[in-house]
């Protein structure tokens, strides 16, 4: 399918007001709202189109591949350095509109800060292009970052282009055997050094902590934290294979201050503290937003209260008034991020 194909049928679909499912992989179908329209699989449109491992960027299209992209840095040594979950066959411009990070985001950053450019099919059909291929690229308000974690509500992000790094050059992993608050006591602190930290994991009384960087630094941090070093399996973690992860109890995903106390049920703490993963608990939204932070529906049945926490009257009305700019008849998974729009 070429780009100008899917523009055509995007541009028709809104002269009939017919609801559109734009659909990659189909890797994160569980997560927002339920999706509803009939389906735009965006994998015909694909094709990793630039890469310059020296200036440190690529460009792919929606539909390839997420793992081809992966593979095709780790061959330069480099990679996506937010470690974007798969979940199964994703694709790049899925990975892009799910907007989610693993378990580096706290060390690298989101995939929202490597996010350069995006080539947007809005809900006209019209195909515009925001951003470009180096990081000074921006006058005004920043769409490219706009339509991370959009989940297609605003357009479909036909292709994008995002800042790569290279891989480290050594990895290893400690672990320490801690109770919660000691836990989170140590996470803060070290966030406060120059530490070389990729990854913390809190769960059942174990304290993985991931360095990344030269041998040096890596080896000087270890000793500096203590604990044995051990196997760690991360891509357990970003991927959800994690035995925490297992069954059918609604997972929730908690964004709050690393430094907010234990909430008192069972928990997997990621990012030094910032998140939160735990299963089946009531009255979660009150607990997270007490703590100053949301909490989101991340998987499971029963979302007819929203899989994102409520928005306020005025970010509604924010949301409101970009899906109307982008996609004036409401035909772009509908009710994907909000039952309203």
């Amino acid at each position: 399918m070429t780009l100008e194909a899917l523009s055509d049928r995007i541009r028709d679909a809104a002269d009939r007001k017919l609801a559109l499912r734009l659909r990659g992989g189909g890797s994160k179908d569980f997560y927002g709202n339920e999706a509803r329209g009939e389906v735009i699989d965006t994998r015909s449109y694909s094709g990793i189109t630039d890469y310059e491992p020296s200036e440190l960027v690529v460009t792919a299209r929606c539909g390839t591949a997420l793992a081809e992209v992966e593979k095709a840095l780790a061959e330069r040594g480099q990679c996506l350095p937010f470690e974007p979950p798969h979940f199964g066959a994703a694709t790049f411009g899925g990975c892009v509109a799910a907007g989610l990070s693993g378990p580096r985001r706290a060390s690298a950053g989101a995939l929202r800060d490597f996010v350069l450019g995006v080539t947007l099919v809005d809900g006209r059909g019209r195909v515009m292009q925001f951003g470009g291929q180096v990081m000074k690229n921006v006058a005004g308000y920043d769409i490219s970052r706009l339509v991370v974690g959009s989940l297609g509500t605003l357009g479909l992000i036909a292709e994008a282009s995002l800042k790569v790094l290279p891989r480290p050059q050594v990895e290893l992993t400690h672990r320490l055997e801690m109770d919660e608050p000691r836990a989170l006591d140590m996470m803060n602190a070290w966030a406060g050094e120059a530490l070389p930290i990729s990854g913390t994991l809190w769960h059942a009384g174990k304290l993985d902590v991931r360095l990344s960087g030269s041998e040096p630094a890596v080896r000087g941090a270890a000793k500096r934290i203590g604990g044995a070093e051990v196997k760690g399996d991360w891509d357990a973690v970003r991927e959800h294979t994690h035995p925490f992860f297992a069954g059918d109890a609604p997972l929730w995903r908690l964004s709050v201050p690393s430094t907010t106390p234990p909430l008192g049920f069972p928990q997997l703490i990621e990012w030094g503290g910032a998140l939160r993963w735990t299963r089946g608990v009531e009255r979660l939204r009150e607990i997270a937003r007490r703590a100053g932070g949301h909490a989101t529906l991340f998987r499971g049945a029963g979302k007819s209260a929203g899989a994102f926490a409520p928005l306020d009257p005025v970010l509604m009305r924010l949301h409101r008034q970009l899906k109307s700019a982008f996609d004036p008849a409401g035909i772009l998974n509908p009710g994907r991020l909000y039952p309203e729009f």
